[in-house]
C-alpha cells in the first residue's frame, strides 16, 4: 500500500497545506532550539505567517511556472 503522503500531488490545496505546514514546523524546530524551549505551534504559525509566508509563496509559485513551462 502507498503512503498516502507520497500519493497526494504537490500542487493540490492538500499539497500547499503540507508544505505549508512543513515550513512552520522547520521554523517552530529551529526558533525553539534558539529560545531554548518550545515556542509552541501557534506562535510558529503567526510568527511563519507574519514574516515568510508571502515570500514563500511567491518563490513557490515561481517554481512552479518554470516547471510548467
Amino acid at each position: 500500500m502507498p503512503d498516502s503522503m507520497t500519493t497526494v500531488c504537490a500542487d493540490s490545496p492538500y499539497g500547499e497545506f503540507l508544505a505549508e505546514r512543513e515550513e512552520i514546523q522547520r521554523l517552530k524546530w529551529l526558533a525553539s532550539e534558539k529560545a531554548g524551549h518550545d515556542i509552541g505551534f501557534e506562535f510558529a504559525l503567526n510568527e511563519w505567517a507574519g514574516k515568510h509566508r508571502s515570500e514563500w509563496r511567491a518563490t513557490r509559485n515561481q517554481e512552479k511556472a518554470g516547471r510548467a513551462a
